[in-house]
């Protein structure tokens, strides 16, 4: 696309003075093939951009981790000899870590941000890690642009701010000019990126990988998770409030879960196809800004993950895993997505910078369960002690020397016919139709929180050609979109759409791609509070506490001081948190069980207030007696279907088990 106008521009070099003809293309073997290794510019560039942080990692640098196992349910013998996919019943280790993209160490849990999803399978054949996110498509298509989107993305380098955020100008700019990112914007501005929990987010390979059977033969696979909590997300003002309320509240969430016995699980789902199905598809599955939607390629659950333990100590686990998508074991294999292709050599790149050169591998949270065996030496932090003379093959001095084995990794035999060409296939230059599809295939309030996100985040950036770029491009979308957020923005006109390479598809919905009507109806692994007050019914409590724990929720009791408060029948209800400091955002719904005085009292106290008004806003459900309608009344909180009287307990629990999505639109303005 064309680039802003303006300024006469220096050419662009490498380090060494090479002006670059090209900085938008990998080097690779046909429009569609493998990248090569021999291309200086784009390993200079990842090489440069993987060691510019020092030690934290440049991105999904806040993260959270656990221990786990992992069972396969469902063979794959047909089309795969990786034992990992063949063994049902087999229990393999695992070690899970989540993350932000966008944020340095010290960020918040839940800003809007894509949240990354990696997983080590500490298999019989050696570690596979299977790194990844909770959305399925990327910014990008070629590994070329990766720093350049991660630095458009962070602080902006003149003022180091903003932090963990995306909506300023640099960003946006970036993504105006690069029209193979609006299908990626579209799941970023949606309710994905500011998920409810850890533990309620889908987790995506992103790219095509290959299962290799005993005879060689390959047939294409995506790897899904998929949570057995059910997909749940905040809404935005909620977003805002709990990074004030808890910094940590997505590891907190995380940590409680699994202290408590209420283990995370998710299930692995592979979309399989073959080299001829692919061929059938209207977009190219090597892109990595599309998606394959399930109602085409229908996912078949495998296997079982659950978390089970928490790290016992955040550095030397959470902290110094190293992920990489090189790691895979035999049976499978990769594609030559562009994008994967650039990812095999920059994360180990970046490990020997982040964990102090090549053994890192030797830290007890990398290294193999398995027997393994090389003639790798020396290095820096080097920690094994390796016996005998030999440490290199072939030889004859050492009879227990390891040597290559028939049944090691194997790698498909692809054709790559192409000339070595800098260019993008023309299978890739589709931008829009994917972006549709996913807006297209949202309910109406998701459809709205797109709207609106959009709107807030360009309200953000200064330029104003960056901001009617970005309307532009959404024209390509879907015309009431763009209306929506030129009205937002408080645009006269809506501005021209760019050239589109290709015109815009209307592709068939896929309602896979929604969240709420596809959350679960339970209150497994939510959480309760109820506030409480001197001469509170212990009775009414009682029956509120019994009821949510019985539906599997966590309840939690606030009172205004942490010591608790004296219920009706003489006995003091231990807190577990204060008024002031335990704000309703942190609960999935609220009830409250007062005396007419504590409630005439609370209603002139500001936290009790946003208590149940913050809770009416983020369209929970609330319980209230008689007592606490004065504070109800004070938090401006009117009855509806998710408003319910303390008594009406079963009411109250059916509410609770989901969001009141009709009360939005009387709540707040949306695009």
């Amino acid at each position: 696309m064309q680039q802003q106008a303006g300024g006469s521009h220096p050419p662009l070099t490498t380090a060494q003075g090479i002006p670059v003809a090209d900085n938008q293309n990998s080097l690779r073997a046909g429009a569609r093939g493998p990248t090569l290794l021999e291309d200086f510019v784009l390993r200079e560039k990842i090489t440069h951009f993987d060691h510019e942080r020092i030690p934290e990692r440049i991105v999904h640098a806040r993260g959270s981790g656990a221990h786990g196992h992992f069972e396969l349910t469902r063979s794959l013998a047909k089309y795969t000899t990786a034992k990992i996919l063949t063994e049902v019943g087999a229990r393999t280790p695992v070690f899970a870590r989540f993350s932000t993209v966008a944020g340095g160490a010290g960020s918040v849990d839940t800003p809007r941000d894509v949240r990354g999803f990696a997983v080590k399978f500490y298999t019989q054949e050696g570690n596979w890690d299977l790194v990844g996110n909770n959305i399925p498509v990327f910014f990008i298509q070629d590994a070329m642009k990766f720093p350049d989107v991660v630095h458009a993305v962070k602080m902006e380098p003149d003022r180091a701010f903003p932090q963990a955020a995306s909506a300023h100008d640099t960003f946006w700019d970036f993504i105006s000019l690069t029209p193979e990112a609006m299908h990626m914007i579209m799941w970023a501005m949606s309710d994905r990126a500011i998920p409810r929990s850890l533990r309620m987010i889908e987790g995506f390979g992103i790219h095509s990988f290959r299962l290799l059977d005993s005879q060689g033969r390959s047939t294409f696979a995506k790897f899904h998770w998929r949570p057995e909590l059910g997909l749940q997300s905040t809404v935005w003002d909620e977003a805002l409030k709990l990074q004030g309320a808890d910094n940590d509240f997505h590891r907190r969430d995380l940590f409680e879960a699994i202290q408590s016995g209420q283990f995370p699980a998710w299930q692995l789902g592979v979309q399989l196809f073959t080299e001829e199905d692919a061929a059938k598809f209207p977009f190219d599955h090597l892109d990595p800004t599309k998606l394959i939607p399930e109602e085409l390629v229908p996912l078949t659950v495998v296997g079982r993950m659950v978390l089970d333990r928490w790290p016992d100590n955040f550095f030397p686990e959470t902290e110094q895993v190293a992920f990489c998508p090189a790691n895979i074991v035999p049976g499978i294999d990769f594609s030559d997505d562009p994008l994967l292709q650039g990812r095999l050599f920059s994360y180990l790149d970046t490990q020997l910078s982040r964990l102090g050169g090549p053994n890192f591998h030797q830290i007890p949270i990398n290294a193999p369960k398995c027997p393994f065996a090389n003639h790798q030496r020396d290095g820096h932090m080097q920690m094994d002690v390796p016996k005998g003379r030999v440490n290199y093959e072939p030889s004859s001095l050492q009879a227990d020397s390891p040597r290559a084995t028939p049944a090691g990794f194997r790698t498909h035999t692809t054709v790559a016919d192409g000339a070595k060409v800098r260019l993008r296939a023309e299978s890739f230059a589709d931008h829009y139709s994917q972006a549709r599809l996913f807006f297209r295939s949202q309910s109406a309030p998701e459809q709205a929180h797109i709207a609106s996100a959009l709107v807030f985040e360009l309200s953000k950036v200064e330029t104003a050609h960056v901001r009617e770029a970005m309307v532009g491009h959404l024209r390509h979308i879907d015309p009431d979109l763009a209306r929506r957020v030129a009205d937002g923005l408080g645009l006269d006109a809506l501005p021209p759409a760019p050239p589109a390479r290709v015109p815009p598809q209307d592709l068939p919905p896929s309602p896979a791609l929604r969240i709420i009507d596809r959350m679960k109806d339970t209150l497994q692994g939510r959480c309760v509070g109820i506030l409480v007050h001197d001469g509170s019914d212990a009775a009414a409590v009682a029956a509120l506490r019994k009821a949510a724990e019985k539906a599997g929720a966590t309840v939690k009791i606030v009172a205004p001081k942490l010591g608790g408060a004296l219920l009706s029948n003489g006995r003091r209800l231990a807190a577990d948190g204060q008024l002031a400091g335990t704000p309703s955002v942190v609960f999935d719904a609220v009830a409250l069980v007062l005396s007419k005085e504590a409630g005439a009292m609370l209603a002139k106290e500001a936290a009790a207030v946003d208590w149940v008004r913050d809770a009416f806003g983020h369209l929970k459900a609330i319980a209230a007696d008689a007592g606490a309608q004065a504070v109800l009344k004070a938090g401006g909180v009117v009855r509806d279907a998710g408003v319910v009287e303390a008594g009406e307990v079963a009411a109250f629990i059916a509410a609770a088990k989901t969001r009141q999505w009709a009360r939005e639109p009387k709540v707040r303005m949306l695009a």
